[in-house]
């Protein structure tokens, strides 16, 4: 699909790989632009700057995505692109406490949920659209210091296939963003982390990624292509790969 002309939503709008989608799809000639977060201060300035719609969201909370489609709708009219890229690092265990998991669930996952929901029967509809969820490498391969988030990640693409399965002949393209470690504010006090084990990429250069993986609607954006080929040793050979995956937590985490 391409950019030009179209009305889009992204959610983490704010900072980090969210505004760099905006100002990307700004760039290749977005017809509309409405972006959400949390952070009001930095949406207000993203949105200005790509001529856009600031709508204050808690992704967490599905009538706060159903009011930002609503804003959305209203101002520019219907959504042909829906970039549901909310995420939070709030890692544990098997023994953290529930709320910590259940954020990361609704977060990483139900928000996808409520995207498609508010949208996907109204793309139908009109023609068409685009879903892009954005998960994790980690959604792909694991997290050797984190089961909160390589749990929910791993469902985030679980339920972006579907979405592909069950839409993808009714004219709603799906993709699924898998990155591996970006420089964003939930990366910048671990630029060391397992997951720069490929180097930290830019939001920059992620956000030209996705545009072009749009372009081609494929249903896997890699900003980092290693994790293709990590994806084929970890099939190929699953006891073989969990061992490499120990000695990996054994040489980065602490």
């Amino acid at each position: 699909m391409k950019i030009a002309g179209k009305n889009i939503v992204i959610t983490g709008g704010a900072s980090g790989i969210g505004k760099a989608l905006a100002e990307r799809v700004h760039a290749e000639g977005a017809k509309s632009i409405t972006v959400a977060d949390l952070q009001e201060g930095p949406l207000e300035q993203v949105a200005k700057s790509v001529n856009g719609l600031a709508v204050p969201c808690n992704v967490a909370k599905e009538a706060d995505i159903q009011n930002v489609v609503a804003k959305s709708e209203e101002a520019f009219g219907p959504i042909d692109i829906f970039v549901s890229n909310a995420g939070i690092a709030r890692h544990g265990w098997e023994e953290t406490p529930n709320d910590v998991w259940q954020l990361n669930w609704d977060i990483h996952v139900m928000a996808h949920v409520y995207a498609a929901r508010a949208v996907v029967d109204k793309m139908i509809a009109n023609g068409g659209g685009y879903l892009v969820n954005t998960a994790s490498a980690a959604g792909l391969l694991s997290q050797v210091d984190s089961a909160t988030y390589a749990t929910t990640k791993h469902a985030a693409v679980a339920f972006a296939e579907t979405l592909s399965i069950r839409y993808g002949d009714k004219g709603v393209r799906v993709s699924v963003l898998c990155p591996q470690q970006v420089r964003t504010a939930m990366t910048e006090n671990n630029l060391q982390g397992v997951a720069s084990v490929d180097g930290t990429m830019e939001p920059e250069e992620l956000a030209d990624c996705v545009v072009k993986t749009m372009d081609e609607e494929k249903f896997l954006i890699l900003p980092h292509p290693q994790v293709r080929e990590y994806m084929q040793r970890k099939a190929g050979d699953y006891d073989r790969w969990l061992k490499g995956m120990r000695k990996l937590r054994d040489a980065y985490v602490k």
